[in-house]
């Protein structure tokens, strides 16, 4: 069984790339007729009832204003309800049928139970459910001294899709409806600083791959993002309550990106197309050859872009202990994004607009 394994070691890759090669222009007339005749019947989601988690800002306030174009009735789920107010209201002014605001924190069963319900209660039905809300981190691991950050990196990023999907399928069955999920490109492609926001997004990723084969009558759209102009990226935060956090000034972070509203105007058009994958931008599947069959390639790339930087600086935005810039006030909390903690549970209500 050994011999047979290391001579299949030495066959069968550079064999599956020789057929990959051949069967590449066949393989993308494919995907091109398939794409074509999925947009000239894509959903029509006029009176559809749309549920976005994280809608308060960044990818799902923006996802919330492709889907008020089509018209689709609007639930818009998230901690900070006085920013849903007014993006419940532009969305109304782009054309939403309706849109219901409801405070709620997704890493909690029974909060997602509760606005899952009330919008079957109010509506009748759930058509999409798209799960954007999410928490990144520019820190190196070893600098954290504060652990009590993972948890919720994990919790927001994992369970904040877990629950909601859990309690909203019986109702996507009876409509045949699908999932939205917002992932990024660092759940295979590695990337220094972001460890643990990986970790969760590789968890993610594996659980809806294997969810599209256990609930059939459910699509599943899996959108990832390269790196995408957002609060994060500005260096905007809210920061979790007894936590040693430290902050950075906006002009102090050099992270930029492609527009998010480029990404949400691609995931929904994606969704209503029934894609199975929405990626943002498409070049970055050239790494993945790289990650299967030379993985060294990639080690030796990030060490030598690491190494032109010179010494490793500090440039942890939580968790270190160590204070990044001096300011004779810094504030001790920078909201924005959809990259948030939140310093207090949001009231258990809800607030309907025509």
């Amino acid at each position: 069984m050994d011999l047979i394994n290391s001579l299949l070691n030495l066959v069968v890759p550079p064999a599956s790339l020789v057929m990959l090669a051949f069967a590449w222009p066949a393989l993308s007339f494919i995907n091109a007729c398939e794409w074509v005749y999925n947009t000239l019947y894509s959903e029509n989601m006029e009176d559809k009832v749309v549920i976005i988690t994280g809608a308060s800002s960044g990818i799902g306030e923006q996802v919330a204003y492709e889907y008020a174009k089509k018209r689709a009735k609007l639930v818009l789920v998230a901690r900070r309800e006085n920013r849903l107010r007014g993006i419940g209201e532009k969305a109304r002014q782009l054309g939403a049928k309706h849109v219901m605001i409801m405070a709620a924190d997704v890493v909690k069963l029974d909060d997602c139970r509760r606005f899952i319900t009330e919008t079957v209660s109010y509506y009748g039905r759930v058509d999409h459910l798209v799960n954007t809300a999410s928490l990144g981190h520019t820190f190196y691991f070893e600098e954290a001294i504060d652990t009590s950050v993972f948890p919720p990196l994990m919790d927001i990023n994992y369970w904040g899709n877990v629950y909601p999907t859990y309690v909203a399928l019986p109702f996507l069955r009876q409509s045949n409806g699908r999932v939205i999920v917002n992932a990024s490109v660092e759940n295979w492609l590695p990337l220094p600083r972001m460890s643990l926001y990986a970790a969760a997004k590789a968890a993610l990723i594996n659980f809806y791959e294997t969810l599209r084969f256990e609930v059939k009558e459910v699509g599943i759209t899996i959108a990832t993002h390269g790196w995408i102009g957002s609060d994060m990226t500005r260096g905007k935060f809210m920061l979790e309550d007894g936590a040693e956090m430290q902050w950075k000034e906006e002009r102090e972070v050099q992270l930029t990106g492609g527009p998010v509203e480029e990404f949400a105007r691609l995931m929904v058009a994606g969704a209503c197309r029934g894609d199975a994958y929405v990626k943002y931008p498409s070049w970055y599947d050239i790494f993945l050859l790289y990650r299967v069959f030379a993985p060294n390639v990639l080690g030796w790339t990030f060490r030598l872009l690491l190494s032109t930087n010179g010494a490793r600086r500090s440039t942890s935005l939580i968790g270190t202990g160590k204070p990044l810039l001096e300011s004779s006030s810094p504030p001790k909390l920078l909201t924005g994004g959809p990259f948030t903690f939140p310093q207090h549970n949001p009231q258990q209500h809800q607030q309907k607009m025509e």
